[in-house]
């Protein structure tokens, strides 16, 4: 059965009607047609997901940046990409699964691609530790990414992790300084990095990997220093509030394209990215060339300077003076 969400539940309500209508044989020798009745119902469909998914709030873009049936980073790279060929291992510790990496065709580039990666079943999940990265896995991130300096390959990254995992073993590991050493090295690469949000965008984990020229986010998906769920904790008492959190941390696409957090929006189909894998995949496809084409455009020392003074930027404010009373 397919995964529905709350607000989904009227399309679905409608696509059962549909099917269970189609199951009847046509009787033309009594003169009884369910076309026409189909082609209304199919109509209604369409008017249902139209106005559900042009009115979502940020709760529910948050549900959909969480969807099991949304395309992963690996879906990604057997539809935006061509000859893919991972490289595993941190060359300190461990192979970390739920960071993949390697080499790839991105049209008519070449590239080095990272990104996190999430399982479908509970199985995979295990296996890809749910898609949150140890510190093994970001330093074969950083491994990945310079062997692409050193071989002048652009590099582009996946984003899609509830954030870096917390336990016992990654402190012991040293989880925050792998994710601060990135940080720092990141500013220093002189090849492209773009960067694609393409589902969940949590805190450091998230920020590990998205160290780019261009930063880039699926219509659906969001980009936060925490969910909705532990701010709601925090400032709410009650993780019951996180649909109004979402709502108050502006963490959907449009907001933070709106404050200058990201360079651009990616749409997904209509009714989201898992609906329509392959349109998602072009048009990701697409943003990802055309940025990629402008960043080869610039010289190394400008690469640099344009990567430094962006995330420089970040969170600046202005203060004023109050008026005099």
């Amino acid at each position: 059965m397919k995964h529905q969400l709350d607000f989904e539940k009227p399309i679905f309500e409608l696509q059962r009607k549909l099917e269970e209508l189609k199951k009847h044989p046509e009787t033309h020798s009594m003169g009884v047609s369910f076309e026409e009745e189909i082609a209304l119902i199919e109509a209604k469909i369409e008017e249902t997901r139209r106005q559900i998914f042009l009115n979502l709030t940020p709760w529910q873009r948050v549900q959909l940046a969480r969807h099991p049936r949304r395309p992963f980073t690996m879906d990604y790279l057997g539809l935006a990409f061509e000859d893919f060929g991972e490289i595993h291992g941190d060359r300190l510790f461990a192979e970390d699964r739920a960071m993949v990496g390697g080499f790839a065709k991105l049209g008519h580039h070449r590239v080095v691609v990272i990104g996190t990666q999430k399982g479908r079943d509970t199985k995979e999940n295990i296996k890809r530790n749910f898609g949150s990265a140890h510190p093994e896995g970001y330093r074969k991130a950083l491994r990945l990414m310079q062997l692409a300096d050193k071989f002048n390959l652009p590099i582009i990254t996946l984003i899609d992790t509830a954030g870096a995992y917390p336990g016992i073993g990654a402190e012991e590991r040293h989880i925050a300084e792998a994710i601060a050493v990135n940080l720092r090295e990141m500013m220093l690469i002189r090849t492209p990095i773009i960067a694609a949000v393409i589902g969940e965008g949590g805190s450091g984990g998230a920020l590990g990997i998205g160290v780019a020229n261009r930063v880039l986010i699926l219509e659906n998906a969001y980009y936060s220093v925490i969910s909705p769920e532990g701010c709601a904790a925090i400032l709410w008492k009650d993780r019951a509030a996180a649909p109004q959190a979402a709502e108050a941390l502006k963490i959907t696409a449009r907001h933070l394209h709106e404050l200058g957090l990201v360079d651009e929006v990616v749409p997904e189909p209509l009714g989201g990215a898992h609906n329509d894998p392959e349109g998602t995949a072009a048009n990701l496809k697409s943003a990802l060339l055309n940025h990629l084409e402008a960043c080869l455009g610039m010289s190394v020392d400008e690469r640099l300077k344009q990567r430094y003074e962006k995330f420089r930027a970040l969170g600046r404010f202005d203060e004023g003076q109050s008026k005099a009373a």
